[in-house]
C-alpha cells in the first residue's frame, strides 16, 4: 500500500466516521464544529470589527445615560425654580387663577416624583414652598376666591 492509498482510504474513512458521529445521538457534532471553526477563520476581520462597533456603542450608551441623568436633574431644578417663584408670588399677595394653581400642582407632582425616584437629589429647598402652595390652594378652594380673569 502506498502513502497516497493510505491517505485516500484514511480521508474517506475519516469522512465516514465523522458522518456516523454526526448521525449518532452524541451531543458533539463534528461537522458543525468544523464549519464553526472555518467560519470564524474566514470572518475573523468582520468579527473583530463587529466587536469594535459593539464597544463603541456601549461607550455611546454610557455617555447618553450620563447625559440623560444630567438633563433630568436640570429639569428638576427648573421645576423647583417654578415652585419657589410661584410661592414668592403668593407671599407677595399676588392672586392666581384656579388654572394657575392646577398647573403648579402638576409641576409639584412631577418634581416630587423625581425626588422620590432620586433620593440623592436635594429637595429640602422646596418642601416649605410646596406646603405653603398647598395651604393657599386649600384656602382659596374653601373661600372660592381665586383671581378671576376677564372671561370668568
Amino acid at each position: 500500500m502506498t502513502i497516497a492509498e493510505l491517505l485516500a482510504y484514511g480521508g474517506g474513512g475519516a469522512a465516514v466516521l465523522l458522518a456516523l458521529i454526526q448521525i449518532a445521538p452524541i451531543p458533539w457534532n463534528p461537522w458543525s464544529a468544523i464549519a464553526r471553526w472555518l467560519g470564524k477563520a474566514l470572518n475573523a476581520d468582520v468579527l473583530k470589527e463587529l466587536q469594535e462597533v459593539k464597544q463603541s456603542q456601549e461607550q455611546t450608551n454610557a455617555r447618553l445615560d450620563k447625559q440623560v441623568k444630567v438633563e433630568d436633574a436640570r429639569n428638576a431644578d427648573r421645576e423647583r425654580e417654578r415652585i419657589l417663584r410661584f410661592n414668592v408670588e403668593l407671599m407677595r399677595d399676588e392672586y392666581h387663577t384656579r388654572e394657575d394653581f392646577i398647573e403648579i400642582l402638576a409641576v409639584i407632582d412631577e418634581y416630587e416624583r423625581y425626588c422620590k425616584e432620586h433620593p440623592d437629589y436635594s429637595n429640602s429647598r422646596a418642601v416649605h414652598a410646596v406646603s405653603n402652595i398647598n395651604r393657599v390652594y386649600d384656602d382659596r378652594l374653601t373661600k372660592n376666591d381665586f383671581f378671576k380673569s376677564g372671561g370668568d
